[in-house]
């Protein structure tokens, strides 16, 4: 079980105390709320790391406050990390209140400001939209009749928009209430421990960042297949489809966290500033660099069309146009139904120009160089080398360096991805979340894959998808799955 560790193994410098908060929740008694959001912020409660708080659940559920409090508790139950105690419960339930839709923007706007009553000072406002993105438009404009808007931040989940037209739209609706600073375009997969030390790992070491470059690196890998399906978000699913729903809300993002220029410091701007360099150096996604598979069985999910030629898998080849990555080539995967489950970063590293070892050696055979980033929650990092097998002659085995979290006994201080993103949303930190000029970006490479797609092919549920993309990413061979594994906590 994950010890829960206190506040006080946290420094006060590293954690500075927030303002009171009212967390307005919408589609409080949805997926996401339930399976992620209601037991995070449970978490950050017992941790210690929330201040003074209401959270007002709301949706389009016709329940009273008790009846939600009771979906808290059943959902905290399931998915909280540790076992609930009825006094933690007791004390996280009163903070709990609930107020329909259809009460309008008058009656989310009286339950706001009488739980503002019960905190000290003025508190700031926190909108959390857990709602499809269709509706976030009209949400947006009920929060400015409400008069919700000054004290307040907005979290809005993915995927922000469906092209470039929609985006733009968007952006435009939000920013008629909202400004850009109040507004936080969250991607869960940068509030990731892992992801985080993308950027510890590169700009805090001498040893990497001065061979971070096609002088070095032959190729990249992002790779996230998915062993689940679609299941009930079928509807949801088959207007989107992969490349909407992970490459471009996920995907490419964290391809930014790994091709960008050393900020100027490590404070929002400067980071934002440098992932957008990276995006406006992508080049359009060219066609004949995408593979889109759909994996056999997909017609029949409920609300899927009988014809749908949704993608339910994507690979894709990306190039970034600027000095440090001039002919290193991203590859890009990920797909429902596959044959694992794994979030990986993988660098390969150019082999030396000349060998000195002779053909029965084994230099070279077990492929280049690599250094890999395990996204998953317990984070790890492995760096395979080639090294000399023990005994007579010059015999060569694959060796690894490896690091797992675990290792270090901290477990317990992470956050998860969710818990750390509420908490900047609070703190007002916009590092790990995205810009209007990036997200606009992205659609725009984005627009001739949209607009042409190439055809779905079929592929096995439990494979690793589609049998072309041995060709989209030839010469190179793709890391998953793994020819060894990870090395077992002991």
């Amino acid at each position: 079980m994950t010890t829960l560790h206190s506040p006080t193994d946290v420094s006060p410098e590293a954690v500075p105390a927030l303002p009171p908060q009212v967390l307005v929740l919408f589609g409080a008694t949805g997926n996401l709320a339930q399976r992620k959001l209601l037991p995070g912020l449970l978490h950050l409660a017992r941790a210690g790391l929330l201040p003074e708080h209401r959270i007002v659940g709301t949706s389009l559920e016709d329940i009273d406050e008790q009846q939600f409090r009771e979906l808290a508790r059943q959902a905290c139950d399931k998915f909280a990390r540790n076992r609930v105690t009825e006094t933690e419960w007791a004390e996280f339930s009163k903070r709990l209140t609930y107020v329909p839709q259809s009460a309008g923007p008058g009656g989310l706007s009286e339950a706001v400001t009488r739980v503002e009553g019960e905190l000290p000072g003025l508190p700031r406002r926190l909108h959390y939209l857990s709602i499809p993105p269709s509706a976030a438009g009209e949400v947006v404009n009920m929060l400015a009749e409400a008069n919700l808007v000054d004290r307040a931040r907005i979290i809005m989940e993915k995927p922000f928009g469906t092209d470039l037209a929609s985006a733009q739209l968007l952006n435009e609706t939000v920013h008629e209430v909202f400004s850009e600073y109040q507004i936080f375009r969250i991607d869960h997969f940068l509030g990731k421990e892992a992801a985080q030390n993308i950027l510890a790992f590169r700009f805090a070491n001498g040893l990497f960042e001065p061979i971070w470059n096609r002088e070095h690196i032959e190729h990249v890998q992002i790779d996230v297949p998915e062993t689940i399906s679609v299941d009930d978000r079928g509807t949801f699913y088959d207007s989107t489809g992969a490349y909407r729903d992970m490459v471009v809300t996920h995907l490419l993002q964290i391809l930014a966290f790994m091709a960008m220029e050393p900020p100027t410091a490590l404070e929002p701007r400067a980071i934002s500033e440098e992932k957008n360099k990276v995006f406006r150096s992508l080049q359009d996604i060219d066609v004949r660099n995408v593979v889109r598979g759909q994996y056999e069985g997909y017609r029949s999910t409920p609300g899927v069309a009988p014809d749908s030629d949704t993608e339910t898998f994507v690979a894709l080849r990306c190039v970034i146009d600027n000095w440090r990555w001039a002919g290193v080539p991203f590859y890009l995967r990920t797909g429902k139904r596959m044959a694992e489950s794994a979030r990986i970063i993988s660098i390969a590293f150019r082999e030396p120009p000349k060998s000195m070892f002779p053909a029965n050696s084994g230099v070279g055979t077990k492929g280049p160089d690599h250094l890999t980033f395990d996204l998953a929650d317990a984070s790890k990092l492995s760096l395979s080398f080639y090294g000399k097998h023990p005994g007579p002659g010059m015999r060569l085995d694959k060796l690894s360096l490896q690091f797992a979290l675990h290792e270090t006994g901290q477990e317990g201080d992470v956050l998860e991805a969710y818990e750390r993103l509420i908490y900047d949303a609070m703190s007002g930190d916009h590092t790990l979340f995205t810009t209007a000029e990036g997200i606009e970006r992205l659609w725009e490479v984005s627009t001739p894959l949209l607009e042409s797609p190439p055809e779905v092919e079929l592929y096995r549920q439990g494979s690793w998808g589609p049998s072309s993309i041995r060709d989209l990413i030839a010469p190179h061979v793709w890391r998953l799955p793994f020819e060894r594994g990870w090395r077992q906590s002991r």
